[in-house]
């Protein structure tokens, strides 16, 4: 194992609570629930408001006719954004358990969406579903009995999906079919062998898989919002090449820029009442590969 530096470059500040980094066009785009916008980030590091989300902006991606695809949180739908009209795509209140969360879309335009399962450090646990939202708009569950599944990621060649199970300390895997649907359910990562903890206290102890990215060797980026504010790189099996902490808490990461090598995390503060959200960024020696 080798260790980063902690030290990160801080490229924005004064937001609410970033999440769901995206690099597309030369650009890093994300949600920021607390706001209720989505934005994005160039290269020169300007700021370009591009909807607002009533309902709590989360996971991104993009239909195969490139509009933009926004999970709405609360409202437990999918939008679509054509640059001037924001609209429903698709209802999964009656899917999903609770609040709809991370989302990633397929070349093909498969949306695989997470949601809490129940109401996080409030309400007992209650295990979530996957959701796949096909092109056309039509939604099914295509995984069941997960802890939390949050941020999620698709191989290159477009065979694996990868899925955080915050709760469970875990990432789990799937073959995906050729119609969307998901076979083959596997432990791909565990950081722990506690199984499934919803105290407040006991998960800031553990590596608690939220946001996650793939890169080229194969291995996934992690941000994990525990007492340590750490950032892991693991490989299949749980081997963790890479570790840092933070100042600030991560919450999800992405790998962007010309070359794929920065990687860029959102970063926050849950209890904060004020902006505290932040996105910091930090050079990598290999580059970000897969969908998203």
């Amino acid at each position: 194992m080798s260790f980063l530096e902690t030290k990160t470059n801080i490229i924005i500040d004064d937001l609410g609570f970033p999440e769901g980094p995206r690099w597309r066009n030369n650009k890093l785009w994300f949600s920021d629930f607390r706001m209720k916008r989505v934005m994005t980030l160039n290269l020169k590091g300007h700021l370009e408001h591009i909807v607002k989300v009533s309902g709590q902006p989360s996971g991104l991606g993009w239909h195969p006719d490139g509009d933009l695809l926004v999970v709405s949180m609360v409202d437990r739908c999918l939008l679509k954004f054509n640059g001037t009209n924001l609209k429903v795509f698709s209802d999964l209140s009656k899917l999903a358990s609770s609040y709809c969360n991370d989302m990633v879309v397929s070349k093909e335009g498969n949306a695989y969406i997470g949601n809490f399962g129940h109401v996080l450090f409030q309400e007992p646990f209650r295990p979530a579903e996957l959701i796949l939202v096909t092109p056309n708009g039509e939604a099914k569950i295509v995984a069941r009995d997960l802890a939390f599944p949050n941020g999620s990621v698709i191989t290159a060649d477009g065979k694996t999906l990868i899925v955080a199970e915050t709760l469970a300390a875990r990432l789990t895997a799937f073959d995906i079919n050729s119609d969307g649907t998901l076979k083959n359910r596997r432990i791909w990562a565990k950081f722990d062998d506690l199984g499934v903890i919803t105290d407040q206290r006991q998960l800031s102890q553990r590596i608690v898989p939220d946001g996650i990215c793939l890169n080229a060797e194969g291995s996934i980026w992690i941000a994990s919002p525990n007492i340590k504010n750490q950032l892991v790189c693991t490989r299949e099996g749980g081997d963790i090449v890479r570790i840092m902490e933070l100042k600030r808490t991560p919450y999800a990461c992405m790998l962007g820029g010309t070359d794929r090598k920065t990687l860029y995390i959102a970063t926050s503060r849950m209890d904060s009442i004020g902006n505290l959200g932040c996105i910091e960024i930090l050079q990598v020696d290999i580059p970000g590969d897969g969908f998203p």
